[in-house]
């Protein structure tokens, strides 16, 4: 077979497309920022026309490197910054107000109403997650409850709601398809997981019409084919869809149960694969859909940590410390040890396993000593740590360990942070060829719905590791570190009245 792979990894500060041959191998990679929009505080938002207009530049700029025409595209898979909420007008097709993004922390207070009101074990036995602002249920029903006229459009059936992947199919396909994937629907609040369908009552306590919502499709079939898109020609099967962690864990092939996959982007998240089997988290994690491929459903237990790169993002743009963000290593390196400086970047409150979204980013044990190269290090540690509070309880829920773990996403590059890693959890760290996976993941489920790929196995086949990291601390060391970052999450914590 000729012909390509196309991936769109649709992501929260920008939109990559990647070309890909049809052994998996990248041939081509092209990524466009947009900005990110902040009318209050704790609140984030996206304009849909700077996003689609970052996607197709994308699309177009890697077909050029690439060398390559649209017309011999297979099909194309898309991945995409979860949770993030869209509404647009049926019709017309425009958005009907800014994306909400996953970051968004609008409906804390919405979030403890109904936790007070004794919601939360329903919402929890039935989608596996936790009644916080990050999950997109609640920012669906701030908008229909604050943007005038919203409601009843919505209940007239003339607005469509999706979270990002299912925006972006609709705009793929010319506006002839409003469809979600099973991952991506697992992310909403509003989805049975066990049952796998949308679930009335869930959706009457968020005020949300049933008519709002889009078919829930599996996440490797040909959804739609393109229709107007710039640079691309009509006709190219739309054939692979998750979100982008879930597309991570694909692409890092995690197929076995325990298999285990941390990404470092803006922020943190571990998954690991539990099977067919879910398991409900009693440590603070979330339940979610892994995949479904055909008539089978893979789930998985996830920790998220909400800033990881973003720290690094604000190091260079809220502290002018750095220009640009791979000089964070070269900074931290200036040291050996921070010097006792703690940084828990909890910059949109802290995720699992607190679920504080009130908490707020901490610098403890500053003295008159300490430099930019002590708080580049901290801050490359706190993303460290992070991971190791969601590894425990991760262990804790699957009553399995974590024996080696593989790792991707930009901050994957950062040797020193994967270092302090595998010191940290005392397992060993595998990093691949490509930290693209969650692309790469896109691209698989993509190529097996139409014939690319014939089989999982198919894909292990041509997976490689570049590079494994193995601990060096001694178990003293390592309790010390644990034991200062600890200290200072409990000060970071909103119940400490600090915020």
């Amino acid at each position: 077979m000729s012909g390509f792979l196309l991936s769109i990894d649709q992501g929260t500060t920008g939109s990559t497309a990647l070309v890909l041959s049809l052994e998996g191998r990248i041939l081509a990679r092209a990524t466009q920022e947009f900005p990110q929009h902040f009318p209050r505080p704790g609140w984030v938002e996206h304009d849909l026309d700077e996003i689609w207009k970052s996607i197709c530049g994308s699309i177009v700029q890697a077909l050029r490197q690439a060398g390559v025409e649209s017309s011999d595209c297979a099909g194309i898979g898309i991945t995409n910054q979860r949770e993030t909420t869209v509404l647009w007008d049926r019709e017309s097709g425009e958005a009907v107000h800014r994306a909400i993004v996953w970051q968004d922390r609008r409906t804390a207070d919405r979030c403890r109403e109904l936790k007070s009101a004794g919601k939360e074990k329903l919402f929890r036995e039935r989608t596996g997650l936790v009644l916080d602002p990050y999950l997109s249920g609640t920012k669906l029903e701030w908008l229909l409850q604050n943007v005038d006229g919203l409601q009843g459009r919505a209940e007239a059936g003339r607005l469509a709601f999706g979270t990002i992947d299912s925006w972006l199919v609709y705009r793929l396909s010319g506006g002839k398809v409003h469809v979600t994937d099973a991952s991506n629907a697992s992310r909403t609040l509003l989805y049975d997981i066990g049952k796998e369908r949308w679930d009335e009552e869930l959706c009457a306590e968020l005020h949300v019409p049933m008519a709002l919502l889009p078919d829930v499709r599996s996440c490797s079939e040909v959804y739609a084919h393109t229709s107007g898109v710039p640079g691309l020609v009509d006709g190219i099967p739309i054939a692979g869809m998750a979100g982008d962690q879930q597309a991570a864990l694909f692409g890092q092939t995690c197929f076995d149960v325990g298999d285990a996959k941390c990404t470092y982007g803006t922020g943190a998240f571990l998954l690991m694969n539990t099977g067919t089997n879910f398991v409900h988290s009693k440590h603070g994690l979330l339940t979610t859909i892994a995949w479904r491929i055909g008539d089978q459903t893979v789930y998985a237990l996830e920790g998220s940590a909400f800033i990881a790169g973003a720290a690094v993002q604000w190091l260079r743009d809220g502290l002018g410390l750095i220009s640009s963000s791979e000089e964070v290593e070269s900074l931290a390196k200036q040291v050996d040890s921070t010097g006792d400086v703690v940084f828990v970047p909890a910059l949109a409150g802290l995720g699992a396993p607190h679920w504080d979204p009130r908490a707020r980013g901490l610098i403890y044990g500053l003295t008159r000593d300490s430099t930019a190269a002590h708080l580049a290090r901290a801050t490359l540690e706190g993303m460290a740590f992070q991971v190791v509070d969601l590894v425990d309880a991760m262990h804790a829920d699957a009553n399995r360990p974590i024996k080696r773990l593989r790792v991707d996403g930009g901050a994957a590059l950062n040797d020193l942070l994967m270092q302090f890693q595998a010191d940290m959890l005392g397992v060993t760290i595998d990093r691949p060829e490509s930290v693209e996976t969650t692309a790469l993941g896109a691209a698989y489920l993509a190529g097996m719905a139409v014939g690319v790929f014939d089989g999982l196995q198919s894909i292990v086949d041509a997976y490689r590791i570049e590079r494994s990291f193995e601990p060096k601390m001694t178990s003293d060391e390592r309790v010390g570190h644990l034991g200062r970052w600890r200290d200072a999450v409990r000060r970071a914590r909103s119940d400490m009245g600090i915020t």
